[in-house]
Protein backbone atom coordinates (compact mmCIF):
# COMPACT_ATOMS: atom_id res chain seq x y z
CA UNK A 1 0.00 0.00 0.00
CA UNK A 2 1.47 3.51 -1.02
CA UNK A 3 2.41 5.48 1.85
CA UNK A 4 -0.46 8.09 1.90
CA UNK A 5 -2.98 5.40 1.81
CA UNK A 6 -1.07 4.12 4.64
CA UNK A 7 -1.60 6.83 6.91
CA UNK A 8 -4.92 7.46 5.79
CA UNK A 9 -5.96 3.76 6.69
CA UNK A 10 -4.45 4.54 10.30
CA UNK A 11 -6.51 7.99 10.44
CA UNK A 12 -9.40 5.54 9.61
CA UNK A 13 -8.81 3.34 11.73
CA UNK A 14 -8.55 5.90 14.81
CA UNK A 15 -11.98 7.29 13.61
CA UNK A 16 -13.37 4.33 13.99
CA UNK A 17 -12.37 3.48 17.44
CA UNK A 18 -13.16 6.83 18.55
CA UNK A 19 -16.54 7.39 16.91
CA UNK A 20 -17.74 3.35 15.34
CA UNK A 21 -16.61 1.02 17.88
CA UNK A 22 -18.09 -0.03 21.56
CA UNK A 23 -18.06 -2.86 23.68
CA UNK A 24 -20.81 -4.05 26.06
CA UNK A 25 -23.49 -6.17 25.49
CA UNK A 26 -25.46 -6.45 21.97
CA UNK A 27 -27.79 -8.30 19.85
CA UNK A 28 -26.45 -7.75 16.50
CA UNK A 29 -28.92 -7.84 12.98
CA UNK A 30 -27.88 -10.97 12.31
CA UNK A 31 -29.36 -11.93 15.53
CA UNK A 32 -26.43 -13.16 17.19
CA UNK A 33 -25.15 -11.71 21.06
CA UNK A 34 -21.88 -9.65 20.68
CA UNK A 35 -19.80 -8.46 23.67
CA UNK A 36 -18.92 -5.27 20.91
CA UNK A 37 -20.67 -3.54 18.06
CA UNK A 38 -19.36 -1.23 15.27
CA UNK A 39 -21.66 1.64 14.16
CA UNK A 40 -20.19 3.20 11.38
CA UNK A 41 -22.71 5.27 10.42
CA UNK A 42 -21.08 8.52 13.08
CA UNK A 43 -17.87 7.88 11.28
CA UNK A 44 -19.09 7.80 7.33
CA UNK A 45 -21.69 10.30 7.78
CA UNK A 46 -18.73 12.68 8.98
CA UNK A 47 -16.69 14.55 6.29
CA UNK A 48 -13.29 12.91 7.23
CA UNK A 49 -14.71 10.06 7.49
CA UNK A 50 -16.60 10.09 4.40
CA UNK A 51 -13.21 11.07 2.39
CA UNK A 52 -11.54 8.55 4.09
CA UNK A 53 -14.01 5.37 3.35
CA UNK A 54 -13.80 6.71 -0.56
CA UNK A 55 -10.12 7.37 -0.71
CA UNK A 56 -9.32 4.00 0.36
CA UNK A 57 -12.76 2.15 -1.45
CA UNK A 58 -11.27 3.85 -4.26
CA UNK A 59 -7.79 2.46 -4.22
CA UNK A 60 -8.97 -1.16 -3.49
CA UNK A 61 -12.22 -1.58 -5.64
CA UNK A 62 -11.28 -4.52 -8.50
CA UNK A 63 -10.05 -3.24 -11.41
CA UNK A 64 -12.95 -4.74 -13.40
CA UNK A 65 -15.86 -2.23 -11.52
CA UNK A 66 -17.75 0.00 -13.09
CA UNK A 67 -20.03 1.16 -10.31
CA UNK A 68 -20.70 0.84 -6.94
CA UNK A 69 -23.73 -0.47 -5.22
CA UNK A 70 -24.83 -1.35 -1.56
CA UNK A 71 -27.83 -2.03 0.43
CA UNK A 72 -29.94 1.08 2.16
CA UNK A 73 -29.00 2.35 5.02
CA UNK A 74 -25.41 1.34 6.14
CA UNK A 75 -23.96 1.21 2.26
CA UNK A 76 -25.79 4.42 1.15
CA UNK A 77 -22.42 6.58 2.62
CA UNK A 78 -20.10 4.38 1.48
CA UNK A 79 -21.92 4.71 -2.04
CA UNK A 80 -22.30 8.08 -2.27
CA UNK A 81 -18.75 8.91 -0.86
CA UNK A 82 -16.73 6.51 -3.24
CA UNK A 83 -19.08 8.48 -6.65
CA UNK A 84 -18.65 12.00 -5.82
CA UNK A 85 -14.63 11.17 -4.70
CA UNK A 86 -14.10 9.50 -8.00
CA UNK A 87 -15.79 12.34 -9.92
CA UNK A 88 -13.85 14.78 -7.99
CA UNK A 89 -10.98 13.42 -8.36
CA UNK A 90 -11.33 13.12 -12.61
CA UNK A 91 -12.25 16.78 -12.12
CA UNK A 92 -8.39 17.47 -11.04
CA UNK A 93 -6.89 15.12 -13.79
CA UNK A 94 -5.78 12.74 -10.86
CA UNK A 95 -4.66 9.42 -12.01
CA UNK A 96 -7.76 7.57 -10.51
CA UNK A 97 -9.31 8.07 -14.62
CA UNK A 98 -12.95 6.86 -13.96
CA UNK A 99 -15.66 7.86 -11.98
CA UNK A 100 -18.35 5.62 -10.86
CA UNK A 101 -21.66 5.88 -11.00
CA UNK A 102 -23.38 4.08 -7.46
CA UNK A 103 -26.96 2.49 -7.02
CA UNK A 104 -28.91 2.02 -3.52
CA UNK A 105 -30.57 -1.28 -3.12
CA UNK A 106 -33.39 -0.84 -1.15
CA UNK A 107 -34.61 -3.48 1.40
CA UNK A 108 -38.27 -3.58 0.02
CA UNK A 109 -39.63 -2.82 -3.24
CA UNK A 110 -40.58 1.15 -3.21
CA UNK A 111 -44.38 0.79 -2.52
CA UNK A 112 -45.48 3.12 -5.12
CA UNK A 113 -44.34 4.43 -9.04
CA UNK A 114 -41.95 2.04 -10.67
CA UNK A 115 -41.76 0.09 -7.11
CA UNK A 116 -37.71 -0.09 -7.91
CA UNK A 117 -35.27 -2.02 -5.49
CA UNK A 118 -32.68 -0.16 -7.46
CA UNK A 119 -32.34 3.40 -7.32
CA UNK A 120 -29.62 5.03 -9.49
CA UNK A 121 -28.61 5.45 -13.48
CA UNK A 122 -29.50 2.72 -15.21
CA UNK A 123 -26.46 0.98 -16.41
CA UNK A 124 -25.70 -1.27 -19.78
CA UNK A 125 -26.80 -4.98 -18.48
CA UNK A 126 -23.94 -6.95 -17.52
CA UNK A 127 -22.17 -3.89 -15.63
CA UNK A 128 -19.54 -4.78 -13.17
CA UNK A 129 -20.87 -3.77 -10.33
CA UNK A 130 -19.05 -3.95 -6.55
CA UNK A 131 -21.06 -3.86 -3.55
CA UNK A 132 -20.16 -1.74 -0.43
CA UNK A 133 -20.59 -2.87 3.18
CA UNK A 134 -19.99 -1.29 6.30
CA UNK A 135 -19.92 -4.27 8.58
CA UNK A 136 -19.95 -8.05 7.47
CA UNK A 137 -20.71 -9.95 10.28
CA UNK A 138 -22.39 -13.17 8.47
CA UNK A 139 -22.53 -11.32 4.84
CA UNK A 140 -26.20 -11.78 4.57
CA UNK A 141 -27.02 -8.31 4.04
CA UNK A 142 -24.24 -7.74 1.47
CA UNK A 143 -26.19 -11.25 -0.88
CA UNK A 144 -29.60 -9.55 -0.87
CA UNK A 145 -27.70 -6.83 -2.55
CA UNK A 146 -26.13 -9.28 -4.90
CA UNK A 147 -29.22 -10.96 -5.65
CA UNK A 148 -31.03 -8.04 -6.25
CA UNK A 149 -28.93 -6.72 -8.62
CA UNK A 150 -27.93 -9.86 -10.47
CA UNK A 151 -31.85 -10.23 -11.10
CA UNK A 152 -31.49 -7.05 -12.80
CA UNK A 153 -28.98 -8.00 -14.89
CA UNK A 154 -26.04 -6.38 -13.49
CA UNK A 155 -22.47 -8.62 -13.06
CA UNK A 156 -21.58 -8.62 -9.64
CA UNK A 157 -18.19 -10.39 -8.45
CA UNK A 158 -16.74 -8.77 -5.08
CA UNK A 159 -17.97 -7.46 -2.42
CA UNK A 160 -16.00 -4.34 -0.22
CA UNK A 161 -16.12 -3.39 3.21
CA UNK A 162 -14.66 -1.48 6.38
CA UNK A 163 -15.07 -3.91 8.96
CA UNK A 164 -14.77 -7.80 8.68
CA UNK A 165 -16.25 -9.28 12.11
CA UNK A 166 -14.99 -12.45 10.69
CA UNK A 167 -18.34 -14.58 11.86
CA UNK A 168 -18.81 -15.94 8.63
CA UNK A 169 -19.18 -13.47 5.70
CA UNK A 170 -15.89 -14.54 3.96
CA UNK A 171 -17.40 -18.40 3.52
CA UNK A 172 -20.83 -16.78 2.54
CA UNK A 173 -19.20 -14.49 -0.70
CA UNK A 174 -17.08 -17.77 -1.59
CA UNK A 175 -20.17 -20.40 -1.72
CA UNK A 176 -21.63 -17.11 -3.64
CA UNK A 177 -18.29 -16.58 -6.17
CA UNK A 178 -17.58 -13.65 -4.64
CA UNK A 179 -14.06 -12.00 -4.26
CA UNK A 180 -14.39 -10.28 -0.99
CA UNK A 181 -11.66 -7.63 1.03
CA UNK A 182 -11.94 -5.53 3.70
CA UNK A 183 -9.92 -2.44 4.60
CA UNK A 184 -9.62 -3.84 8.50
CA UNK A 185 -10.73 -6.87 10.58
CA UNK A 186 -12.61 -6.87 13.92
CA UNK A 187 -8.81 -7.53 15.82
CA UNK A 188 -7.39 -4.70 14.30
CA UNK A 189 -10.10 -2.70 15.93
CA UNK A 190 -9.84 -4.34 18.90
CA UNK A 191 -6.21 -4.14 19.18
CA UNK A 192 -6.22 -0.06 18.79
CA UNK A 193 -9.10 0.59 20.82
CA UNK A 194 -7.85 -1.37 23.55
CA UNK A 195 -3.88 -0.19 23.48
Amino acid sequence: MAPALTSLRQDLLHLLCQDAYQEGDFTLASGQKSNYYINCKPVTLSPRGAYLVGRLFLAHLPEQTRAVAGLTLGADPLVVAVTVLSGAMMDQDHPQHRSYPGLIIRKEAKGHGTRAYIEGPTLPPQTPIAILEDVVTTGHSALQAVERLRAADYRVESVLAIVDRQCGGQETFQKAGLDFQSLFTIQDLQKYFNK
